[in-house]
Formats: structure tokens, sequence, C-alpha cells
């Protein structure tokens, strides 16, 4: 297939792009590259680049597409938080008018990266795909957004698939140290603590960036009718976790370490745990491999491989909202988060 990928510049889209081109697909990408000082060791994808806003997309840039892999999104709770009327542009606005010219434009898959944060507050049940929706952030509810209007759009020449993607871990070029166990292991490895900044009880399901990859390639070699217009939880059912015993899980990758409890880390509403077995019986050749515990070992070695330091992955470098709060602070870019000068200026 000929495949646009969105965010190919992001944490997820780093790694997908590889898989993509050695399963023999044409990929081109599309992304404003936000991140672009903040690459973490070698293996940037070098392919054919559209250096825009996913707000400015035209029907041009769809035009001639088999499949467009949608990833570009405003990735994180707090950087949702900055501005919740521009995370509803960039992530749920623009999302649909994605959709929509890829639709008239002829292109006849359309994947979704969307996330199981759209559960939200869930308690102790283990949901799948027909649980209600109880978002409690703003990028979990644009996530709940984009999957109810582009619903509507699916037909025998459109099909729309969301991967409702569980707590991503794992290392790659444009690396994340705001999800949860990135960012545990990278406190043991600076400090020599592990630091849970909530009371620990939250439920988390977790799943590698790769198998997150993975999922997106299976859904474009799986026959239409099994996923035109259905959602996916993205993991494995086993690796479902609390924060607290994550944190146990890095104390065995690192025993060496302590773990701590931050001062007033209250019990996070953010809580759900989820089923994973649709994807898994019906994505073809999908069988996620990773689990928690050789995550966390991996990045263990990426990081002191890397000399990585606490003023590193906690400042403006590596830490996505610090990021873009020095950005806006040194005026590169505008309120609206355009850049001010060109990108490769920048």
């Amino acid at each position: 297939m000929r495949v646009l990928v969105t965010g190919h510049l992001g944490y997820i889209g780093t790694v997908l792009v590889p898989m993509l081109e050695a399963a023999g697909h044409d990929v081109v990408g599309l992304d404003c590259d936000l991140y672009r000082r903040c690459t973490f060791g070698p293996g940037l994808p070098r392919m054919t680049t559209v250096l825009k806003d996913v707000r400015d997309v035209e029907r041009e840039d769809v035009r001639g597409f088999d499949a467009v892999l949608h990833l570009a999104a405003l990735s994180n709770d707090p950087l949702g938080d900055l501005d919740p009327d521009l995370t509803e542009d960039v992530n749920w606005r623009a999302s649909v008018r994605l959709a929509e010219m890829a639709k008239h434009e002829g292109v006849r898959r359309f994947v979704f990266s969307s996330s199981c944060s759209t559960y939200g507050k869930a308690g102790e049940d283990v949901l799948d795909e027909s649980a209600a929706f109880n978002p409690i952030t703003p990028y979990g509810r644009t996530k709940v957004w984009v999957e109810r209007d582009v619903s509507p759009m699916a037909s025998p020449d459109f099909v729309p698939t969301y991967l409702r993607n569980a707590t991503a871990y794992g290392v790659t070029p444009r690396h994340r140290f705001d999800v949860v166990l990135n960012n545990l292991v990278a406190h043991a490895v600076t400090t020599g603590r592990i630091l849970v900044k909530s009371d620990g009880t939250p439920w988390r399901p977790l799943v590698h960036v790769r198998d997150i990859a993975r999922a997106f390639l299976s859904v474009l070699e799986t026959p239409e009718d099994a996923v035109r217009d259905e959602a996916f939880n993205i993991g494995r059912t086993s690796e479902n976790h609390r924060v607290r015993d994550l944190a146990e899980i890095v104390r065995g990758a690192v025993p060496e370490c302590t773990v701590e409890y931050a001062e007033g880390g209250g019990p996070d509403p953010r809580s759900y745990r989820v089923s994973c077995e649709k994807a898994a019986t019906t994505l073809r050749d999908f069988t996620p491999t990773w689990d928690a515990e050789a995550g966390a070992r991996e990045c263990l070695e990426a990081y002191r491989a890397h000399g990585l330091t606490l003023e590193e992955f906690e400042g403006p470098r590596y830490q996505r909202i610090a990021h873009v709060r020095e950005l806006l602070r040194t005026g590169v870019l505008d309120q609206s988060l355009r850049p001010r000068v060109p990108v490769g200026e920048a």
C-alpha cells in the first residue's frame, strides 16, 4: 500500500515507519516536527516527509494514498491541560477534518491512534471495547470525540479503525519520559530512587511501543470487513498493573534502588483495566511480545548507555510540557504552537 503516516517523527511513528517499510509499504510522513530538539539516540526514519502541522493539511496531501495512519496529536494529559481549546483544535477538529478529506480523496483505510484513556475513571472492572467512555482529561475527551465523529463516515469504500492504545513504554528515537514505566526507570537510574507520584493504587494497562506499531501494521493486513468502524484495545490483558506494582518491577531491574512515594501524592483518578482479547483474535498475525519486566530492562540499558541525567529528563530537553513551554518562552512557537520561523531554522 501507499501509506501516509501523520506524526511519523513522534514516539510511536519513529518505530512504526521502519516496520511499514520492511513489510513493503510505500510510506510518506507528515509531521510539524515539534520535538526535533528532543531526539534520543539514533534511528530517525529517513523518508519522504511533508513538514506540516496536521491542522493545515489539504486534500492534495492525502491524495493518492491507500491508507492514512493518524498518530499526530498533543500527546499527554499535562500538554492537553496547557490549553484545552488548542488540544481540541489539534486532536479533535484536525483529526475529523483529516478523515473527511481522506474519504473525499478515495483513501480506503483510516487508522486512528486512540487511547485507553477514553475509559478514564473506571474502577476495578476489566473493560472491553463495548465499555462506556469516562474520560477525565482534555486528551481523553478528544479521543472519544474523534471516534464518535469519524464513525458515521464508515462505508464500503472507507474503513476507519480505532486503536485504543494502552499506556506505552519502551525506547524510541523520540523517546518519552512522561509515561509511567519509562519515568520510573529514569528516576531509578538518575537518582537511585523509584519515585511514585501517586499513592500507587491506580490501574494502568501497559503496552510496548513496538507492539503498538505492530498493531497498526496488522490492521493494514487484516480484511476490511473485520476492522471497518471497529475499535481495539491494544496491549495484553495480562499487562494490567497497579502503579505500585510497576515500581516493584523497576526495583527488580534496578535492585540497588529504593521505592519512594511523592509527598502529597494521592490516588490518581485515572484508573482502568482493559481486555485486549479482541485485537488478539481479530487482527492478522498480531501477538504482542513485550512485558513490563523486559521494557524496564530495555529502558535501563538505554539510559545507562546514554548517560542520562535527572536534569535532562525532567528539564525542557525531554519533558514534553517543559519543552513546549521553553519553545513558547523563547519565541520559537507562537501561542497556537505554530513556529514563528521555518522549522529548519528554529
